[in-house]
């Protein structure tokens, strides 16, 4: 599995009616792409949630690393290009991975959290810790989906759950889900991946 997550921060005055758009005539478009596990189409809206800026941020679980290039030298993305510019695109290996009871509902919410480790920590206590708190989290009521993924050149942990309600302010940033295509979720494993 990997996570992957591009943002395109939009100005202040603009106008979210037309991402809004932009995915109900579009985002059915991946429900059914081989090797994608699952994107959750997201956006924060300035001052809606704690958000200070208005995004357009959708999160992706990879089943398949081949299936994460060919979208991102597609079609699909090329009109991401061409109507944004190119945004940096991070991307984390997947450590983890489990739906949780919400898991059958379509999610209203998002989260993202990052994570850098320090300097004089233990990687792999606290890969263990994080994944534990992981495994707690995927049995929380209102859980849809939680993930776990880490990116070795900066040491970081992305911390993402998809949530069936408001998300709570304590997980992270927090993102409106527009829409959701799930077409290969059996694909990413469940539990640690490694």
């Amino acid at each position: 599995m990997h996570a992957m997550q591009y943002a395109i921060t939009l100005p202040a005055d603009y106008d979210m009616q037309i991402i809004r758009h932009r995915v109900k005539s579009r985002g059915h478009l991946l429900d059914d792409f081989a090797g994608l596990g699952l994107k959750a189409y997201g956006i924060r809206e300035r001052g809606v949630d704690g958000s200070p800026v208005n995004q357009y941020a959708p999160f992706y679980l990879w089943a398949d690393p081949e299936a994460m290039n060919r979208f991102l030298l597609g079609d699909g993305f090329r009109g991401v290009v061409h109507d944004f510019g190119r945004p940096v695109v991070q991307h984390w290996k997947g450590l983890f991975h489990r739906p949780g009871p919400a898991a059958g509902t379509l999610p209203r919410t998002f989260t993202r959290r990052t994570e850098i480790l320090a300097e004089d920590a233990d990687p792999a206590t606290v890969l263990a810790q994080a994944v534990a708190g992981h495994e707690e989290l995927a049995a929380t009521d209102g859980v849809h989906t939680t993930a776990l993924g880490f990116d070795p050149r900066l040491w970081e942990l992305v911390h993402f759950t998809l949530w069936a309600h408001a998300a709570p302010e304590s997980a992270g940033a927090r993102y409106q889900v527009l829409h959701l295509s799930a077409p290969g979720t059996g694909g990413l494993g469940t539990g640690r991946q490694w």
